[in-house]
């Protein structure tokens, strides 16, 4: 299959916004402002519709049985052929986190025959390369690869390079962060027995949920995101994403479909695609768990944010015609994968429902579209409350954690301009390579998102 060659770089989509722009003039015109802005309330509203729907049923279906599936035993009798498994980790500018990474894995109690752990040093610039060069002196799994500054690609260009001397049948990803339950590879690489998966994704935790009223409320996003929405995508509709990290594919597979994208900084929604595009399923583990850190100031959430909500728009309009034309997958399947791929426009669109209040306030439309703005602005937050929610009562969570959903709605509007400036930014074309996540013991930067 062909890859697409622009996610994060200069060819963009101008003429979308012409024609939207034109569009909305021509309409105006000729029906008026008030009809006008009754016919985007009325497609906003329908859009949430469908949203919430999907909210519901995800959180529905994950409260039914999510919860007795969290913890099963787990088979470590070694078959006669243990699948060979490499790890691979990024590394740049890591110093904080290396040592650590190191001793988690180096813990896991996958058989170290069949093991083969390969950190990449992706041209960092602080002591990340001596540190990694010394702990793989006492650690024997451990192999170094070190990238020079400006080699490219980002995080793809980094696991493409380490790729080329993988040895394992199935290729795990951590971030340099993570920190893995020792189970780990063996609740992920089991699997790749059903010949037709192509990757595994397991489930994230975010570690210092304390740390920030933030970080509380990234840790209940990835409740929600783990325990009710990838849990509904692959209960429901065997659909679930390849997330990126704490996450495994198949070698073969991942060679078949050529790598990772280093053209596209959400390198994983774009080889979830690939994936299911060429015939393959992600399915998804909910008992195979890391733990990662959140983020803990509003300018790493937006860059990091940011980042998420440029490459996720970019592969929508990457793959969406061929999820359309696909004969792999049904209807119903089509359909689903249109929604996830929508998921970062959500916030665009309601941005366009903020935007269609302005009239209404200065009196330049009817007074009744307040009641149905009041409509629109109810089923958007209904459904990710939803969701919350569930992956709050799922997980167990301490009850106080209730009472950072305060926070949710001044974080939804930060959501809603991050996304919205990546939407213009990728139909403009404007230039956007991959960011590192800075992590909690770093300096604070001062870089504009």
């Amino acid at each position: 299959m062909a890859t697409p060659n622009h996610g994060g770089g200069p060819n963009g989509a101008p003429w979308v916004l012409l024609s939207l722009l034109g569009a909305v003039l021509v309409g105006v015109a000729v029906l008026g402002a008030n009809t006008v802005n009754s016919i985007l309330i009325i497609f906003l509203e329908v859009v949430f519709i469908i949203f919430f729907a999907r909210h519901m049923v995800f959180a529905v279906g994950a409260m039914k049985s999510a919860a007795t599936d969290l913890s099963p035993a787990l088979d470590q009798s070694t078959p006669d052929a243990l699948p060979r498994v490499t790890i691979l980790v990024p590394c740049k500018n890591e110093e904080s986190v290396v040592a650590s990474l190191v001793a988690s894995l180096a813990n896991l109690d996958y058989p170290h025959s069949q093991l083969q752990l390969i950190i990449i040093d992706d041209g960092s610039t602080d002591s990340t390369p001596e540190k990694l060069d010394a702990l793989a002196a006492v650690t024997p799994i451990l192999n170094v690869l070190h990238r020079p500054p400006g080699a490219g690609g980002g995080k793809s260009g980094a696991l493409n390079d380490a790729l080329t001397i993988a040895t394992g049948d199935i290729i795990v990803v951590f971030d340099a962060d993570h920190q893995p339950a020792n189970d780990v590879v063996w609740r992920l690489a089991r699997h790749f027995n059903d010949p037709g998966v192509g990757a595994v994704q397991g489930r994230c935790a975010i570690v210092n949920p304390d740390d920030s009223p933030l970080t509380r409320l990234i840790a209940m996003d990835y409740l929600a995101g783990y325990l009710v929405n990838e849990y509904g995508r692959q209960s429901i509709f065997r659909l679930p994403a390849y997330g990126g990290a704490n996450c495994a594919v198949r070698a073969s597979s991942l060679r078949e479909v050529g790598g990772w994208n280093p053209d596209t900084v959400t390198e994983d929604t774009d080889l979830t695609m690939k994936l299911i595009l060429s015939g393959q399923r992600v399915r998804y583990d909910v008992t195979a768990v890391d733990y990662e850190e959140g983020v803990v100031t509003l300018s790493r959430f937006w860059r990091q944010r940011y980042r998420w909500a440029r490459g996720h728009q970019q592969v929508w309009r990457d793959y969406r015609r061929q999820v359309l034309e696909s004969r792999r997958l049904t209807l119903s399947e089509k359909i689903e994968t249109m929604m996830f791929l929508l998921v970062f426009h959500m916030p665009v669109f309601s941005c366009l429902g903020l935007v269609l209040l302005i009239p209404w306030m200065i009196g330049l439309t009817h007074p009744g579209a307040a009641a149905n703005a009041f409509v629109l602005w109810t089923l958007l937050f209904l459904g990710p409350l939803l969701e919350l929610g569930g992956g709050l009562l799922i997980g167990r969570a301490p009850r106080r954690w209730v009472f950072s959903l305060v926070y949710f709605l001044p974080l939804f509007f930060v959501s809603i301009a991050l996304c919205t400036k990546a939407w213009f930014d990728g139909l403009l074309g404007r230039p956007y390579t991959w960011v590192k996540t800075s992590r909690a013991q770093d300096p604070t930067t001062q870089v504009a998102p």
